[in-house]
């Protein structure tokens, strides 16, 4: 449910953006609460029919967009080659996930590795 909400008042504020694979900080989530329950009825439903044109456009894009598939393909051969920077790519930031990833490859190569596969394919 805050995902929609978050959708629909992403339209005005770009605040709403949610970090990359991360859910949103609670201070946003509840300013855009706040923000959808002071709207009228009829605004209500005029941004959830919106969002949901958006949600069915967004999934008819990525049917058919085949370079998602190849990203993580070049993401999985990254993890086995050199796993920091496949965690790095996924992750878009330098992280915990990043570090730990280095410490493991630095120490152990192949727990580094089955680690970035997993990081990856958001399996952990």
């Amino acid at each position: 449910m805050t995902a929609v909400l978050l959708s629909v008042t992403s339209f005005h504020t770009s605040a709403a953006l949610t970090p990359r694979g991360g859910e949103p900080d609670a201070a946003t989530v509840k300013a855009a609460l706040a923000e959808f329950k002071n709207l009228s009825k009829q605004e209500r439903k005029h941004r959830i029919k919106d969002v949901k044109k958006e949600l069915k456009v967004l999934k008819k894009e990525k049917k058919g967009n085949k370079s998602g598939k190849v990203d993580m393909v070049v993401l999985i051969i990254l993890a086995i080659l050199l796993p920091p920077l496949a965690v790095y790519l996924h992750q878009g930031e330098i992280n915990g996930r990043f570090w730990l990833s280095i410490l493991l490859w630095f120490c152990f190569i192949i727990p580094g590795v089955i680690y970035a596969l997993l990081v990856v394919t958001d399996t952990v």
